[in-house]
Protein backbone atom coordinates (compact mmCIF):
# COMPACT_ATOMS: atom_id res chain seq x y z
CA UNK A 1 0.00 0.00 0.00
CA UNK A 2 1.38 3.40 -0.93
CA UNK A 3 1.84 5.97 1.81
CA UNK A 4 -1.03 8.36 2.42
CA UNK A 5 -0.74 11.87 1.18
CA UNK A 6 -1.10 14.22 4.17
CA UNK A 7 -4.55 15.42 3.05
CA UNK A 8 -5.76 11.82 2.79
CA UNK A 9 -4.43 11.03 6.25
CA UNK A 10 -6.16 14.10 7.73
CA UNK A 11 -9.46 13.16 6.11
CA UNK A 12 -9.25 9.56 7.30
CA UNK A 13 -8.42 10.58 10.87
CA UNK A 14 -11.33 13.04 10.90
CA UNK A 15 -13.64 10.31 9.57
CA UNK A 16 -12.61 7.90 12.33
CA UNK A 17 -13.34 10.47 15.03
CA UNK A 18 -16.67 11.42 13.44
CA UNK A 19 -17.67 7.76 13.28
CA UNK A 20 -16.91 7.40 17.00
CA UNK A 21 -19.26 10.29 17.75
CA UNK A 22 -21.96 8.94 15.42
CA UNK A 23 -21.91 5.40 16.79
CA UNK A 24 -20.99 6.09 20.39
CA UNK A 25 -18.11 3.62 20.09
CA UNK A 26 -14.59 5.01 20.71
CA UNK A 27 -12.10 4.47 17.89
CA UNK A 28 -8.50 3.30 17.77
CA UNK A 29 -5.81 5.97 18.21
CA UNK A 30 -5.63 8.16 15.11
CA UNK A 31 -1.87 8.66 15.45
CA UNK A 32 -1.43 5.55 13.34
CA UNK A 33 -3.16 7.37 10.46
CA UNK A 34 -1.05 10.53 10.64
CA UNK A 35 2.65 11.19 10.08
CA UNK A 36 4.53 10.19 13.23
CA UNK A 37 4.53 12.88 15.94
CA UNK A 38 3.14 15.42 13.44
CA UNK A 39 1.23 17.85 15.62
CA UNK A 40 0.57 20.15 12.66
CA UNK A 41 -1.23 17.31 10.89
CA UNK A 42 -3.27 16.78 14.05
CA UNK A 43 -4.27 20.45 14.06
CA UNK A 44 -5.29 20.04 10.41
CA UNK A 45 -7.71 17.32 11.55
CA UNK A 46 -9.02 19.66 14.23
CA UNK A 47 -9.48 22.51 11.72
CA UNK A 48 -11.47 20.17 9.48
CA UNK A 49 -13.69 19.33 12.46
CA UNK A 50 -14.25 23.03 13.16
CA UNK A 51 -14.94 23.87 9.52
CA UNK A 52 -17.47 21.06 9.23
CA UNK A 53 -19.12 22.17 12.47
CA UNK A 54 -19.50 25.73 11.23
CA UNK A 55 -20.83 24.48 7.88
CA UNK A 56 -23.43 22.47 9.82
CA UNK A 57 -24.59 25.60 11.65
CA UNK A 58 -22.65 25.30 14.91
CA UNK A 59 -21.51 28.59 16.44
CA UNK A 60 -17.89 28.91 17.67
CA UNK A 61 -17.65 30.81 20.96
CA UNK A 62 -14.04 30.47 22.10
CA UNK A 63 -11.17 28.10 22.88
CA UNK A 64 -9.98 25.69 25.50
CA UNK A 65 -6.39 25.18 26.59
CA UNK A 66 -5.14 21.72 27.44
CA UNK A 67 -1.92 20.13 28.69
CA UNK A 68 -1.28 22.95 31.16
CA UNK A 69 -0.10 20.57 33.88
CA UNK A 70 3.64 19.73 33.91
CA UNK A 71 2.75 16.22 35.10
CA UNK A 72 0.45 15.59 32.12
CA UNK A 73 2.99 17.11 29.74
CA UNK A 74 5.61 14.67 31.00
CA UNK A 75 3.17 11.77 30.60
CA UNK A 76 2.63 12.65 26.92
CA UNK A 77 6.25 13.61 26.28
CA UNK A 78 5.55 17.23 25.35
CA UNK A 79 6.71 20.61 26.60
CA UNK A 80 3.83 22.82 25.49
CA UNK A 81 0.09 23.08 25.94
CA UNK A 82 -2.47 22.59 23.19
CA UNK A 83 -5.82 24.13 22.29
CA UNK A 84 -9.24 23.20 20.95
CA UNK A 85 -12.41 24.94 19.82
CA UNK A 86 -15.53 25.66 21.87
CA UNK A 87 -18.97 25.72 20.29
CA UNK A 88 -22.13 27.19 21.80
CA UNK A 89 -23.80 23.76 21.85
CA UNK A 90 -21.07 22.46 24.16
CA UNK A 91 -22.20 24.80 26.95
CA UNK A 92 -24.36 23.18 29.65
CA UNK A 93 -26.31 25.56 31.93
CA UNK A 94 -25.97 24.86 35.64
CA UNK A 95 -28.87 22.77 36.82
CA UNK A 96 -29.32 20.98 33.50
CA UNK A 97 -28.32 17.31 33.87
CA UNK A 98 -26.04 15.90 31.19
CA UNK A 99 -27.94 13.16 29.40
CA UNK A 100 -26.64 9.58 29.39
CA UNK A 101 -24.87 8.74 26.16
CA UNK A 102 -24.08 12.34 25.25
CA UNK A 103 -20.39 11.67 25.91
CA UNK A 104 -18.27 8.56 25.49
CA UNK A 105 -15.66 8.59 28.30
CA UNK A 106 -16.28 11.74 30.35
CA UNK A 107 -13.97 13.14 32.99
CA UNK A 108 -14.32 16.43 34.87
CA UNK A 109 -11.78 19.11 35.69
CA UNK A 110 -12.08 22.52 37.33
CA UNK A 111 -10.78 25.61 35.56
CA UNK A 112 -10.83 29.38 35.40
CA UNK A 113 -12.77 30.73 32.43
CA UNK A 114 -12.03 34.16 30.98
CA UNK A 115 -14.56 36.05 28.88
CA UNK A 116 -13.04 38.68 26.62
CA UNK A 117 -14.40 42.18 26.15
CA UNK A 118 -11.89 43.15 23.44
CA UNK A 119 -9.83 41.52 20.68
CA UNK A 120 -6.29 40.23 21.32
CA UNK A 121 -4.73 40.49 17.84
CA UNK A 122 -1.07 41.03 18.79
CA UNK A 123 1.56 38.31 18.26
CA UNK A 124 3.26 39.37 21.50
CA UNK A 125 0.47 40.25 23.95
CA UNK A 126 1.43 41.48 27.39
CA UNK A 127 -0.24 40.79 30.71
CA UNK A 128 -1.55 44.36 30.56
CA UNK A 129 -3.10 43.66 27.14
CA UNK A 130 -4.80 40.56 28.52
CA UNK A 131 -6.06 42.31 31.65
CA UNK A 132 -7.52 45.15 29.59
CA UNK A 133 -9.13 42.74 27.13
CA UNK A 134 -10.73 40.47 29.74
CA UNK A 135 -14.24 41.49 30.77
CA UNK A 136 -14.46 39.02 33.67
CA UNK A 137 -13.57 35.58 35.01
CA UNK A 138 -15.84 32.70 35.99
CA UNK A 139 -15.39 29.33 37.67
CA UNK A 140 -15.80 26.55 35.13
CA UNK A 141 -16.04 22.79 34.81
CA UNK A 142 -14.75 21.26 31.62
CA UNK A 143 -16.14 17.83 30.88
CA UNK A 144 -13.33 16.37 28.84
CA UNK A 145 -14.04 13.41 26.60
CA UNK A 146 -11.96 11.24 24.31
CA UNK A 147 -13.21 9.63 21.15
CA UNK A 148 -10.09 7.42 21.42
CA UNK A 149 -10.72 4.06 23.10
CA UNK A 150 -9.53 3.80 26.72
CA UNK A 151 -8.00 7.29 26.57
CA UNK A 152 -4.99 5.75 24.80
CA UNK A 153 -3.68 9.10 23.59
CA UNK A 154 -0.57 10.98 22.63
CA UNK A 155 -0.52 14.69 21.86
CA UNK A 156 -1.31 13.86 18.22
CA UNK A 157 -4.48 12.02 19.24
CA UNK A 158 -5.75 14.66 21.63
CA UNK A 159 -5.05 17.60 19.29
CA UNK A 160 -6.82 15.85 16.40
CA UNK A 161 -9.71 15.11 18.77
CA UNK A 162 -10.28 18.83 19.43
CA UNK A 163 -8.05 18.70 22.50
CA UNK A 164 -10.34 16.05 24.02
CA UNK A 165 -13.07 18.62 24.64
CA UNK A 166 -16.61 17.48 25.36
CA UNK A 167 -18.79 20.00 27.21
CA UNK A 168 -18.37 22.80 29.72
CA UNK A 169 -20.32 24.48 32.50
CA UNK A 170 -19.75 28.10 33.52
CA UNK A 171 -20.54 29.64 36.89
CA UNK A 172 -23.04 32.47 36.85
CA UNK A 173 -21.36 35.30 38.76
CA UNK A 174 -18.78 37.28 36.76
CA UNK A 175 -15.73 38.56 38.66
CA UNK A 176 -13.49 41.37 37.30
CA UNK A 177 -9.79 40.52 37.34
CA UNK A 178 -8.96 43.40 39.68
CA UNK A 179 -10.85 41.53 42.40
CA UNK A 180 -8.99 38.21 42.26
CA UNK A 181 -5.40 36.99 42.03
CA UNK A 182 -5.75 34.08 39.63
CA UNK A 183 -2.29 32.72 40.36
CA UNK A 184 -3.05 32.40 44.07
CA UNK A 185 -6.60 30.99 43.94
CA UNK A 186 -7.22 27.59 45.49
CA UNK A 187 -9.56 25.01 43.96
CA UNK A 188 -11.45 22.09 45.44
CA UNK A 189 -13.45 19.70 43.27
CA UNK A 190 -15.99 17.45 44.98
CA UNK A 191 -17.70 14.40 43.47
CA UNK A 192 -20.91 13.44 45.23
CA UNK A 193 -19.77 15.45 48.23
CA UNK A 194 -16.27 13.98 48.50
CA UNK A 195 -13.14 15.87 47.49
CA UNK A 196 -11.52 14.27 44.44
CA UNK A 197 -9.19 17.03 43.20
CA UNK A 198 -7.39 20.04 44.60
CA UNK A 199 -5.06 22.63 43.14
CA UNK A 200 -4.18 26.27 42.73
CA UNK A 201 -3.96 28.82 39.96
CA UNK A 202 -0.20 28.31 39.93
CA UNK A 203 -0.77 24.68 38.86
CA UNK A 204 -2.00 25.94 35.48
CA UNK A 205 1.24 26.88 33.66
CA UNK A 206 2.14 29.04 36.65
CA UNK A 207 -1.06 31.08 36.28
CA UNK A 208 -4.25 30.95 34.19
CA UNK A 209 -3.12 34.31 32.78
CA UNK A 210 0.10 32.72 31.50
CA UNK A 211 -1.92 30.04 29.76
CA UNK A 212 -4.23 32.63 28.21
CA UNK A 213 -1.24 34.67 26.98
CA UNK A 214 0.20 31.57 25.31
CA UNK A 215 -3.11 30.96 23.56
CA UNK A 216 -3.50 34.59 22.48
CA UNK A 217 0.01 34.68 21.02
CA UNK A 218 -0.35 31.30 19.30
CA UNK A 219 -3.68 32.12 17.68
CA UNK A 220 -2.54 35.58 16.58
CA UNK A 221 0.44 33.94 14.92
CA UNK A 222 -1.96 31.64 13.05
CA UNK A 223 -4.01 34.60 11.83
CA UNK A 224 -7.03 33.56 13.91
CA UNK A 225 -6.79 35.72 17.05
CA UNK A 226 -8.99 35.73 20.10
CA UNK A 227 -11.92 38.13 19.70
CA UNK A 228 -14.22 40.12 21.96
CA UNK A 229 -16.86 37.82 23.40
CA UNK A 230 -14.68 34.70 23.25
CA UNK A 231 -14.70 32.27 26.17
CA UNK A 232 -11.29 30.92 27.13
CA UNK A 233 -11.07 27.83 29.33
CA UNK A 234 -7.57 28.33 30.67
CA UNK A 235 -6.73 24.78 31.79
CA UNK A 236 -7.15 22.44 34.72
CA UNK A 237 -6.20 23.54 38.22
CA UNK A 238 -5.96 19.96 39.43
CA UNK A 239 -6.35 16.32 38.38
CA UNK A 240 -9.45 15.28 36.44
CA UNK A 241 -12.03 12.86 37.85
CA UNK A 242 -13.98 10.14 36.04
CA UNK A 243 -17.71 10.81 35.67
CA UNK A 244 -20.66 8.42 35.43
CA UNK A 245 -24.43 8.61 35.42
CA UNK A 246 -25.82 9.99 38.66
CA UNK A 247 -22.65 11.85 39.65
CA UNK A 248 -22.64 15.47 40.76
CA UNK A 249 -19.49 17.60 40.68
CA UNK A 250 -19.01 20.94 42.40
CA UNK A 251 -15.89 23.05 42.09
CA UNK A 252 -15.12 25.86 44.50
CA UNK A 253 -12.50 28.35 43.33
CA UNK A 254 -11.46 30.94 45.88
CA UNK A 255 -12.54 34.41 44.82
CA UNK A 256 -14.66 33.13 41.93
CA UNK A 257 -17.29 31.03 43.68
CA UNK A 258 -18.72 27.64 42.77
CA UNK A 259 -19.95 25.80 39.71
CA UNK A 260 -21.79 22.47 39.53
CA UNK A 261 -22.32 19.82 36.86
CA UNK A 262 -24.74 16.91 37.19
CA UNK A 263 -24.84 13.72 35.15
CA UNK A 264 -28.29 12.21 34.74
CA UNK A 265 -28.60 8.68 36.04
CA UNK A 266 -28.42 5.95 33.43
CA UNK A 267 -31.85 4.30 33.06
CA UNK A 268 -32.02 0.83 34.55
CA UNK A 269 -33.22 -1.82 32.13
CA UNK A 270 -36.30 -3.69 33.29
CA UNK A 271 -37.58 -7.14 32.39
CA UNK A 272 -39.26 -7.05 29.04
CA UNK A 273 -36.95 -4.36 27.57
CA UNK A 274 -35.68 -5.31 24.14
CA UNK A 275 -32.22 -4.67 22.80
Amino acid sequence: MSPYEPADAVTEAAAALEEAVRTGVPCAPVRSLLPEADVEAAYAVQRLYVERGIAAGRRPVGRKIGLTSPVVQRQLGVDRPDFGALFADMAVPEGHPIAPGRLLQPKVEAEVALVLGADLPHHDPTVADLLRATAFALPALEIVDSRIADWDITIVDTVADNASCGLYVLGGTPVPLDRVDLRAVTMTLAKNGETVSEGTGADCLGSPLTAALWLASTLAGLGDPLRAGDIVLTGALGPMAVAAGGDEFTARIEGLGTVTATFAATPVATEGDTA
